[in-house]
């Protein structure tokens, strides 16, 4: 593989020919090597099927819908790959919500008086809370204990008592329809456990039963892991309001102390950037003979924290998402990378050996082979852990500049980030009544929420996912971007403002009028749920429209991992049109493909699409946005 089958990125393909020539193990080679022949994209047909199952002894089994070929305990194709589909959907659950229980803990933490950190959003804790039902009276901390009550309360329901937070935050039309088809969850501990037992053998293996369980499951997820954690996150550091922000490869500057953290939980990220703000810390990287002390922020973690806090020479920049993370260690220029509990790989180790930075794991769940040093987060340590860091990072300086040459010269480039619905509402003047008046005379023909990764599938890093957003915002689609996708388009240049010259007539108007870009950086993927409740105040701002009848799509142009597969079939149960690629492991399974790609129209409104040439996805969304147009009579 080679050029634009790597990445779409220059910056990374100029740090490519150097861990080539340091002979490096790195992802592009890794993925080349497990195709079968010289396709690096062909591998084992029932693996691609979704139609091969270990969990038992008598397996590993293998299924053949068209010869009824079953596995030795008699489940289908279709049963088999659903329910391997609704066990990452299960692992993707318990990492989100881990990071919300995480975030939970820190907002009680502090409302406590126990960390550095301090409640910025007092008003929408009160907002929050309030929606929640509770009593918004007395201290600003008194309210924020009452919400972490509430939210562990909901959390540890039984699966057969109703989530409070999913009554409370759902859209009415959907809530009925949950209800009917019994897929309204209860708490998300009791329905991963529920969702989980079914899936052990000879339980449940009929794939329309388990997929209405998945369903059931990433609602609890979208309601109570996401939209909890972010909107914690919010009061915690700040509602996300645009701003610009230096990304890509070159904000790292090898004479500077860099202190990458990474994965997806912003809190060591925000506590490192409060003390290295304080002229001691920036003196005590003086004196070791670096320039300066800066923080840089990388993958979801970064994107949590560039999304809340303004950029200056201390908290430096973003460099990308987690594809470009081998080239991020190998510029020469990291002294250290803090892990937390996601998007961190395995073969860091090897990277931390060979470019002499410091590698530590800051999350009970993440461990290295051969790295002995870990400092797992505590909310109530965060401002001592956070100097640890620092200081690690500045011993390790002298010893990185003076062996490591850095690559130098990559680019860095310029984006709008922290768009959120408050935002969103700052922009239009405090109502939505501008974008609905653009949607309605059509100036705008719809929205795209681009909820991605990034992944080798088919494409290099990041290749499909910019072609399928130029191709939505030449056509009047305005993109709303969140996860590792949204790093995809930060780099590439689409949430900058000179990107609306990719924008078709009327979205460019629209950026005109408003100062934006065509593509709004809108977060991670634990944004999911902040979209989804943005959704519902918009189909109640057009007088109650079904989430179904809105002109909007759900885009994944390049998932890869547990946690995407839950967010596609949230939006299946949500109603919405989604469109998906690479190709999903079920092709092997074509009941449940039809399932997927046809019935799930008539069942919960949802529909997935799963197109491998970008222009036809494109004009797949949007002849489905043209014909919701056209229902609404718009």
């Amino acid at each position: 593989m080679e050029g634009r089958r790597i990445s779409y990125h220059e910056s990374v393909l100029r740090v490519y020919e150097r861990i080539k020539r340091d002979n490096m193990t790195n992802v592009w080679d890794r993925y080349e090597a497990q195709g079968l022949g010289k396709d690096p994209d062909k591998r084992c047909p029932f693996c691609m099927g979704g139609v091969r199952c270990d969990l038992c002894s008598n397996g590993p089994c293998r299924a053949d819908a068209e010869k009824d070929k079953r596995g030795v305990c008699g489940i289908t194709a279709d049963g088999m790959a659903m329910r391997m589909m609704v066990l990452r959907n299960v692992m993707g659950t318990s990492t989100y919500h881990y990071h919300t229980e995480q975030t939970v803990k820190t907002l009680r933490a502090t409302a406590e008086g126990l960390t550095l950190f301090e409640i910025r959003e007092p008003e929408k804790l009160k907002e929050f809370a309030g929606r929640l039902g509770l009593r918004t009276t007395g201290s600003v901390s008194k309210v924020a204990l009452r919400l972490c009550d509430f939210s562990e309360e909901d959390f540890n329901r039984k699966a057969n008592e109703h989530s409070h937070i999913v009554e409370i935050l759902a859209p009415n039309e959907r809530k009925e329809l949950w209800k009917k088809l019994d897929i309204f969850p209860g708490g998300i501990y009791g329905e991963m456990m529920r969702t989980t037992s079914s899936c052990l053998t000879n339980v449940d293996g009929y794939y329309v039963s388990l997929a209405l369980k998945a369903m059931r499951l990433a609602i609890a997820m979208a309601y109570q892991s996401q939209i909890v954690n972010e909107y914690c996150q919010d009061i915690l550091y700040g509602i996300p309001r645009p701003h610009k922000m230096r990304v890509n490869l070159g904000v790292l500057d090898p004479d500077y102390v860099n202190v990458l953290p990474n994965g997806h939980e912003p809190f060591l990220g925000f506590a490192m950037v409060q003390l290295a703000r304080k002229p001691e810390w920036q003196e005590k990287a003086k004196s070791f003979g670096a320039r300066g002390l800066r923080v840089i922020a990388s993958i979801e973690t970064g994107q949590e924290m560039i999304q809340r806090w303004e950029v200056d020479d201390v908290f430096y920049g973003f460099t990308g998402n987690w594809i470009m993370q081998e080239a991020v260690l190998a510029s020469g220029c990291v002294d250290l990378f803090a892990a937390d509990m996601n998007c961190s790989m395995p073969v860091d180790p090897i990277y931390a050996e060979r470019y002499k930075f410091k590698l530590v794991p800051v999350s009970e769940l993440v461990a290295f082979e051969g790295i002995a040093d870990r400092i797992d987060y505590v909310p109530e340590k965060a401002e001592a852990q956070a100097g640890q860091l620092l200081q690690m990072a500045i011993d390790n300086f002298k010893e990185r500049r003076a062996s490591i040459e850095p690559v130098m010269q990559l680019p860095v480039n310029e984006a709008v980030v922290g768009f959120s619905t408050e935002s969103i509402l700052d922009a239009l003047g405090g109502s939505l009544e501008p974008l609905l008046a653009a949607i309605k005379d059509g100036t705008l023909r719809g929205v795209a929420g681009l909820v991605s990764c990034t992944t080798l599938r088919d494409t290099g890093q990041d290749v499909h996912s910019v072609r399928v957003a130029k191709e939505l915002i030449k056509r009047d689609i305005l993109v709303i971007s969140m996860g590792c996708g949204n790093g995809a388009m930060q780099v590439a240049g689409l949430c900058s403002l000179e990107a609306k010259g990719f924008a078709g007539p009327g979205l460019k108007k629209i950026c005109e009028r408003l100062n934006i870009p065509p593509v709004l950086s809108y977060g991670t993927c634990t944004d999911t749920g902040r979209i989804a409740d943005l959704l519902a105040t918009i189909a109640s701002a057009l007088g109650g429209v079904p989430i179904t009848d809105l002109p909007v799509a759900a885009v994944a142009p390049e998932y890869m991992e547990q946690k995407a597969t839950i967010d596609a079939i949230f939006a299946l149960a949500l109603g919405l049109y989604t469109y998906v690629n690479p190709v999903p492991p079920v092709t092997g399974a074509p009941n449940l493909v039809k399932l997927l790609t046809q019935d799930c129209k008539q069942v919960t409104g949802g529909e997935l699409d799963v197109e491998k040439d970008p222009v036809k996805a494109a004009e797949g969304i949007v002849n489905h946005i043209e014909m919701n147009r056209k229902k609404l009579g718009i």
